[in-house]
């Protein structure tokens, strides 16, 4: 099939960043037209859809016994296939203003370590959303051309998206990746963190709402220039009964400490296999975040002194998956060389 005709009626076609926290979609021509909670509420009995995203997200962890709100994708993959079906079948109508006789081709942002069987259970997925062709793009190169990194020169470029599930680091050349690693330490684990760090103590147990909540509001990398608190409630444990409790931006830092760690190890792994002349490239270009997790205060500050290299942090880094996904719609010739399969 040659590209005039696969890309010739890329008008009602989509970008999508399928993500454990949040599915964004691009629409030629109009933009970033849904940014929604990776989120479906199933009705437990007769497994109907009574909710998604938004919607979806209100109900976690307030749901009466015959209704569960679920999260279809962990760890950047498809953990429940029909619910994950659902879910695109409703955000690619909602791109369409609820158009039921386009069949678009879609162009879906993937973890860079996924194996086979999950790339064809994102492909399977979309096309059963009534997709009519499906392609595949590696998220952290997508991530770069989203951020705005010169991915196509012959130079080295250090991009590390820190989305919900996974985190995303690699070095590209030449449009092509030259060391990649997908690490399933992001902004997930970093709320369950909270919660446990929370429970142990406090005896307090805490929602995974709450948690992203004072992740977004006092979660930091390292200290930060003036100390902040936050009150917030939950269950005590021992007497089980509703409890208010005052916690330090300290107290989120050693419990997100392990995980910060982690991450940060990963990325000098990283460093540490690069070829030395594109370490030289890394050392002038620094190192580029995008994913939510780069909007964790001080990340890149403390990245920076870690590593003795410069962090920059992407203009939109919550959108530089999709926007750079988008740029397949028109970029034929990128498109060919990216394209996973």
């Amino acid at each position: 099939m040659n590209l005039r005709t696969l890309f010739g009626f890329f008008s009602s076609d989509l970008a999508i960043d399928l993500g454990t926290a949040n599915t964004l979609v691009y629409a030629k021509g109009r933009g970033i037209v849904v940014n929604e909670p990776s989120i479906v509420a199933l009705d437990r009995n007769n497994k109907r859809v009574l909710a998604v995203g938004h919607a979806a997200k209100e109900m976690l962890g307030r749901t009466p016994a015959d209704i569960v709100a679920v999260k279809p994708m962990k760890d950047g993959v498809i953990a429940d296939f029909d619910v994950t079906e659902v879910m695109l079948k409703y955000f690619i109508k909602a791109a369409h203003s609820r158009n039921h006789l386009l069949s678009p081709r879609i162009v879906i942002g993937i973890p860079s370590e996924i194996t086979q069987v999950e790339k064809r259970a994102v492909q399977e997925s979309a096309l059963r959303a009534k997709a009519s062709e499906v392609y595949l793009v590696e998220q952290a190169i997508v991530a770069a051309i989203g951020a705005g990194m010169p991915i196509t020169e012959a130079c080295g470029n250090m991009i590390v998206d820190i989305g919900g599930g996974t985190t995303d680091i690699a070095v590209i050349s030449l449009s092509g990746i030259v060391y990649s690693r997908s690490v399933r330490v992001a902004g997930n684990e970093l709320d369950e963190a909270i919660i446990q760090y929370i429970k142990r103590k406090h005896n307090l147990l805490i929602g995974e709402r709450t948690a992203e909540v004072i992740k977004i509001q006092i979660g930091s990398a390292a200290p930060l220039e003036r100390p902040m608190t936050m009150e917030i409630k939950g269950r005590n444990l021992i007497e089980g009964v509703p409890k208010t409790v005052t916690i330090s931006d300290e107290e989120i830092r050693e419990a997100l400490s392990d995980s910060i760690a982690i991450l940060i190890n990963a990325i000098k792994v990283a460093l540490e296999r690069t070829p030395p002349e594109l370490s030289a490239d890394i050392m002038d270009r620094g190192i580029v975040l995008t994913g939510g997790g780069a909007l964790l205060k001080r990340f890149d500050k403390r990245l920076g002194a870690e590593t003795g290299l410069p962090v920059f942090v992407a203009e939109d880094p919550l959108s530089s998956v999709v926007l750079g996904t988008s740029k397949m719609l028109t970029d034929l010739k990128l498109f060919r060389r990216i394209c996973v399969q």
